[in-house]
């Protein structure tokens, strides 16, 4: 019989996720690099490492190229685009799809205070990009009606 829930994307471990960052970071990477870059606060083998960043490429975050006999991983998304993603997936999945509903339960919970609020609002108004409103990418079609 086949599975009734549909297949969700898999997450980052904690160690994936600072393999990740460091990515992210420093751009194109050799498992050397990471192992190095990462020995300070998590310790590992270089078969760890390794074995990292093949399940991050199984995942699909990261892809190689060799270079001689080097594997060279890169971010196959930005930092941005991977948080939109796992965003979007808890509001499908605790929201109900509702994102109003996610940032209520995060101003309730003191996750996101007033001032904060205030601040994504401005920003959100000035348009998604950042623009200015009266910008051409800003400009929205007249309203129909007796509205200016």
């Amino acid at each position: 019989m086949a599975n009734a829930y549909p297949q969700r994307p898999k997450g980052l471990g904690e160690v994936e996720q600072m393999v990740m960052d460091y990515v992210w970071a420093n751009g194109p990477s050799t498992a050397e690099s990471c192992r190095e870059a990462l020995a300070a606060t998590r310790p590992m083998k270089d078969s760890t490492v390794r074995t990292v960043l093949r399940r991050l490429e199984q995942k699909g975050f990261i892809s190689h190229v060799i270079d001689g006999r080097t594997f060279v991983y890169r971010a196959v998304e930005n930092r941005q685009n991977v948080a939109v993603r796992a965003v979007k997936s808890i509001i499908d999945r605790f929201c109900g799809g509702s994102a109003e509903e996610l940032v209520v339960g995060l101003v309730n919970s003191d996750v996101i205070d007033r001032l904060e609020l205030e601040r994504l609002a401005r920003k959100i108004a000035q348009g998604k990009t950042g623009e200015k409103p009266g910008t051409a990418a800003h400009v929205r079609p007249a309203k129909k009606g007796n509205q200016p």
